[in-house]
């Protein structure tokens, strides 16, 4: 590809103003002087670390971003953001450079330099026991060379267009300070030092963290004089606590109680349209599977779900707009497709997956299951709002067609280390992402340790027809040859059934009005002081 042609392919790739962004964006003004409010803040779930290499994962990313920064971020609509880059673009297919803020330092002082970013990425691999690994964004790094003190060049072993979107999802830490870190000592506070709007300063296991400002961040802060999250898994407790003045802010409104919230004159809602896909991960792939029975609760020899038949069926037992408008009372979209709505490499002009009982008995009769068989459904309790309901609905109409379906619900830590050992047939989970290429690649590309492929593939999924045209797009810079390609993928998975998606939810919070305003500065639901100032 000549030069010409590679740059007008990068202008399909993002906006042209991303390769030089400035300054200019939220992070404009100096940062503010400590504040005199505190903010109390209950949140659904907690992280299981502060490490910030540790497990990838929305609760993880949510709290640690207050403590440290990525190079890049994206905002509600997915657009890149400069964060501690204040400029980058590419220079050819594999290489790209990035130019660093002036004068930014850690919490202790300690200056960010371009080595940092390398020592980040030689960490990232040598995070011992991670559930959810940060490697598939740094594997095809070759090298991080040095400009100058404020500039350096990624060089990847293969193309990747996508290179500077996979650094929104790597926090910067310093060698200087973390040189020899291990997870416990971000977890204790003792290196959980970053360069972001807040330091940390006190973290308790499963129940709160507590923040206070940092006077010297490089950018603007709100203006709090210290933050404390109090981790809240029961609803209505949060609610409670909101409505007593206990809490300012909270996280996972129930959707019953988001029209009565919104006619409190006490209360504000804030909402956004949110880029997560929830969706059932069958086992597809083993001969024979846990928590699957005859209708008299035997196991059986052979798993039902390596057939795809069997998926489809399940599929159409699921009355997906009957789950969005009377269990969610519309805060949220029916799936159309496993890619969320915001993802513009999605497959187009799809409707939503209609519900078709009679057909779905057709299909489990054709697999040689006219009488059904019995099942059982896991997943996370406490993870997003109205989950343990989801499993309920989908686990009926899995019943209407001869499918016996038992729910068990986990907390999620439990929930989430069972599912990465494989211990499920099928179980509800979610994933967030504004680009269909990440979330394949995630989630259903064949799990591979060498190349980082899969991290999330929990199920081993593995589809030849999905691997070739994705593994195509993650290194063509071409943008509507990719685009072709990642859509050639998800309609092989598609096509296959390898995942079943159900619906894409609707984030909602509730805070004190005239106390505290939340602007959601991305699609994911993150819940953070970040994005709240005062009223």
């Amino acid at each position: 590809m000549d030069r010409r042609t590679f740059l007008g392919a990068m202008a399909g790739l993002v906006p042209a103003a991303a390769f030089t962004r400035t300054a200019a964006f939220a992070q404009s003004s100096p940062a503010a002087s400590s504040g005199s409010r505190p903010l109390s803040i209950g949140a659904i779930s907690a992280p299981n670390s502060l490490d910030p290499h540790f497990y990838q994962s929305p609760t993880n990313n949510q709290t640690l971003r207050q403590i440290f920064d990525p190079l890049v971020t994206e905002d509600a609509t997915g657009t890149l953001r400069p964060l501690l880059a204040e400029s980058w673009r590419a220079l050819d297919e594999t290489t790209w450079e990035f130019k660093l803020r002036p004068g930014i330092r850690f919490h202790d002082g300690t200056p960010l330099t371009p080595d940092d970013i390398a020592f980040t990425i030689e960490r990232v691999p040598n995070v011992p026991n991670s559930p959810g690994s940060f490697v598939p964004y740094v594997r095809n790094v070759a090298a991080v060379e040095v400009v100058d003190d404020r500039t350096f060049r990624i060089r990847s072993k293969t193309p990747n267009p996508f290179l500077d979107r996979d650094f929104t999802n790597l926090y910067i830490l310093s060698r200087k300070i973390h040189a020899g870190a291990e997870t416990a000592d971000f977890t204790s506070g003792k290196r959980a030092v970053g360069t972001g709007a807040f330091r940390y300063a006190g973290f308790t296991v499963g129940q709160q963290i507590e923040l206070e400002p940092n006077p010297a961040y490089w950018g603007r802060t709100p203006g709090w004089s210290r933050i404390r999250t109090r981790f809240i898994p029961d609803a209505g407790a949060r609610v409670a606590g909101l409505l007593s003045g206990d809490l300012d802010l909270i996280d996972g409104v129930p959707v019953q109680d988001v029209a009565h919230l919104t006619a409190d004159k006490k209360v504000e809602i804030f909402s956004v349209a949110s880029a997560t896909s929830a969706y059932l991960f069958p086992d597809a792939s083993r001969d024979q599977a846990p928590f699957v029975t005859d209708r008299a609760g035997r196991p059986l020899d052979r798993n039902p779900l390596k057939d795809v038949r069997v998926r489809q069926a399940l599929s159409l037992a699921i009355d997906r707009k009957g789950i969005v408008e009377r269990l969610l009372l519309g805060q949220g979209t029916p799936a159309d497709q496993f890619a969320p709505p915001p993802a513009p490499d999605r497959l187009p002009n799809r409707a939503p997956i209609a519900v078709d009982v009679a057909r779905a008995k057709r299909l489990l009769a054709e697999a040689g299951y006219p009488d059904g068989f019995g099942l059982t459904i896991h997943g996370p309790s406490g993870f997003f709002t109205g989950d343990v309901a989801v499993l309920q609905a989908i686990a009926q109409g899995f019943s209407r067609i001869g499918v016996e379906t038992k729910v068990e619900t986990l907390p999620i830590a439990t929930f989430f280390s069972r599912a990465t050992n494989r211990e499920f047939a099928l179980f509800l989970t979610t994933y967030a992402t504004t680009n269909s290429a990440e979330l394949l690649r995630q989630v259903v590309l064949t799990k591979n340790q060498d190349t980082g492929a899969g991290p999330f593939n929990r199920q081993r999924y593995s589809n030849p027809k999905l691997d070739a045209p994705l593994l195509a797009a993650l290194g063509d810079f071409d943008a509507e040859r990719r685009v072709a390609r990642i859509r050639d993928a998800l309609a092989a998975l598609e096509e296959d059934v390898g995942v079943i998606p159900v619906f894409y939810p609707r984030f909602n919070w509730a805070g004190r009005k005239g106390y505290v305003r939340f602007v959601p500065g991305n699609a994911f639901g993150h819940t953070n002081a970040v994005f709240a100032e005062p009223v």
